[in-house]
């Protein structure tokens, strides 16, 4: 059974940009980010090298994709879910704060 639930945040507009971003992955990528929120899901609470507050109720899942890439998942638990916020490539040892604000202003919008 899901201990933490995961849901897309939903724009005004009804899009989802972390299930289109993933859509636009590569069936392995895909495959690799499906596995890792979905251990998040059933594992929860669970710390690093999977999952890592940012603070503020903020929360990362790190996923390392094929051809040695990284992404991050964005989230935080709103009402026993865990609400996907914002997903990127990572391209730099830190999380560039534009993705970092756009998931806090989004987690602001739903809490």
């Amino acid at each position: 059974m899901k201990r933490l639930p995961a849901v897309f945040y939903a724009l005004p507009s009804g899009r989802e940009p972390v299930r289109e971003w993933l859509k636009g992955l590569g069936r392995d990528d895909r495959k690799i980010v499906g596995e890792d929120i979905k251990d998040v899901e059933f594992s929860w609470p669970i710390g690093m090298p999977l999952c890592r507050s940012l603070g503020g109720g903020l929360w990362e899942v790190r996923c390392n994709l094929t051809q040695a890439r990284i992404a991050r998942v964005l989230s935080c638990v709103r009402q026993g879910h865990m609400v996907l916020l914002h997903a990127f490539i990572k391209k730099t040892r830190k999380t560039p704060s534009a993705d970092h604000a756009l998931a806090v202003r989004r987690m602001k919008e739903i809490l």
